[in-house]
C-alpha cells in the first residue's frame, strides 16, 4: 500500500481513523498471552591450540577467497561456522551462501566497521580472524538483556552476562503512514509514525508462529513496548522499513523465543541516518 503523510490528529479522530504506534496487536488480557519460553544458555565455543595446550589459543586463519552471494564450497562452510562461533546466526553450515548467511554477514560487517556488502573480501576475512565485540549500549544493564542499536540496525542479546546472539535487524522507517486493512470484520484505517521509540522496556507477551496484526503478519513476535515487537520477517533490508517493530531474519526469530523470557530488559538506543 502507498505511504501518505499524516493529517492532523483532530482530523483523524473526526474521520474515525485509528492512530497508533507500532506494528502489532495488544493482548486484551494477560491470559491471552502464551506461556513464555524459559531463558536458556548455549554452551560457549571453547578455543584450544592445535596441540591442546591449556592457556594458549591457535590463531584463526581465514580462507581469504572472494565470495559472492550464491557461492558454494568449503570456504562458505568455514564462514558459516566462524560466524556461529562469534554469536551470529548464518543458518546451517551447508556450504551455500544464501540470504540467511548474508544477514549474518551484514551484522558482522557492521560490528566490525565494514560497509555491509554481499561480497566477502579481504576486509571481512581479516575481521573474522580478529573480530571486534559489539558496542555495549547499557554499561550497567542486567546480565540478561536485549540491546537494539538503531544507528547500526543491530540487536545484541546478552544472557547471563555474555553475548549470546548478534543479528541484523530493520526497525521503524519513521515515514508516517495511513493504510486500510480488514480488521475485526470490517475495513479500518490505521495511521501511525512508523517509529521505533528509544528507551528502556521489558518483554511482555508473545505468540508462536505467524501472528496476524492490523499491519501484516509477524513471525514469533515478542512484544516489549505496547504494539512494538521483535519478530521474524521475510524482508529485513539494510535500512529501517517496518511500521515500528524490530524485524529480524526468520532463522533468528526461530531461536530468540527460547532465549528470552517475559520481563527481560530491552534497551533501544541511537538513530539511523539515511
Amino acid at each position: 500500500m502507498g505511504v501518505h503523510r499524516l493529517p492532523g490528529l483532530t482530523a483523524l479522530l473526526a474521520a474515525g481513523v485509528v492512530a497508533l504506534a507500532g506494528c502489532g496487536t495488544q493482548a486484551s488480557s494477560p491470559a491471552a498471552a502464551s506461556t513464555p519460553s524459559p531463558v536458556s544458555v548455549l554452551s560457549p565455543v571453547s578455543a584450544t591450540s592445535a596441540g591442546g595446550q591449556a592457556g594458549s589459543v591457535a590463531p584463526v586463519i581465514a580462507p581469504d577467497k572472494k565470495l559472492k552471494l550464491g557461492a558454494k564450497g568449503k570456504e562458505v562452510s568455514w564462514l558459516q561456522r566462524r560466524l556461529r562461533e562469534l554469536g551470529y546466526r548464518p543458518g546451517k553450515a551447508d556450504g551455500r551462501y544464501g540470504g540467511t548467511t548474508l544477514a549474518a554477514v551484514w551484522a558482522f560487517q557492521k560490528v566490525n566497521g565494514i560497509r555491509p556488502t554481499s561480497t566477502i573480501g579481504r576486509a571481512t576475512w581479516s575481521a573474522l580472524e580478529t573480530p571486534k565485540s559489539p558496542k555495549v549500549l547499557v554499561r550497567n544493564g542486567k546480565a540478561t538483556r536485549a540491546e537494539v542499536n538503531l544507528t547500526q540496525q543491530l540487536m545484541v542479546l546478552y544472557v547471563r552476562g555474555k553475548v549470546e546472539l548478534i543479528t541484523h535487524v530493520s526497525s521503524g522507517s519513521n515515514i508516517p503512514y495511513c493504510e486500510t486493512a480488514d480488521w475485526q470484520g470490517r475495513p479500518q484505517r490505521f495511521c501511525g509514525s512508523a517509529s521505533t521509540p528509544t528507551g528502556d522496556f521489558r518483554t511482555t507477551w508473545r505468540r508462536d508462529g505467524w501472528h496476524r496484526s492490523y499491519l501484516g503478519q509477524l513471525y514469533n513476535p515478542i512484544f516489549f513496548n505496547g504494539g512494538i515487537a521483535f519478530h521474524g520477517a521475510l524482508s529485513v533490508p539494510l535500512y529501517p522499513a517496518s511500521h515500528g517493530c524490530v524485524r529480524m531474519p526468520m532463522n533468528v526469530a526461530e531461536e530468540v523465543p527460547g532465549l528470552v523470557g517475559t520481563g527481560v530488559p530491552v534497551h533501544v538506543r541511537g538513530k539511523f541516518r539515511r
